[in-house]
């Protein structure tokens, strides 16, 4: 399976890119005020219907998301901490990285 190469190392860059730019953006608006405090948090969350929209979209998936990984039982534990950091750093850095991982597993059973 060595022709997923090319396809794990776009998805590390997906999940680099999911890192740094939700996180700089994360990290102007904690430089500007901004708090994990719910009422804090949830009041900007929802601050009108773009942002409503935009939360109401990444947290359904996350949960989605969430659910696939904690029925993969082939990532064993590591799909726990999958789904702690779909939530504590973001979806847009694991899931990229969650599938590189999969498609890792994959090459090593079949041998490739």
């Amino acid at each position: 399976m060595q022709h997923h190469q090319p396809l794990r190392v776009f998805l590390f860059l997906l999940a680099a890119l999911g890192l740094a730019v939700p996180w700089y953006f994360n990290t102007l608006y904690f430089l500007a005020g901004g708090s994990v405090m719910p009422d804090v948090f949830w009041r900007d969350a929802f601050a009108n219907a773009l942002t409503t929209s935009i939360t109401c979209d990444v947290y359904l998936a996350a949960v989605a998301f969430s659910a696939w990984v904690a029925a993969d039982r082939r990532l064993g534990a590591w799909r726990w901490a999958c789904i702690a950091a779909c939530f504590g750093i973001g979806l847009a850095f694991v899931m990229p990285l969650y599938l590189a991982q999969r498609l890792r597993m994959d090459a090593a059973r079949s041998g490739g």
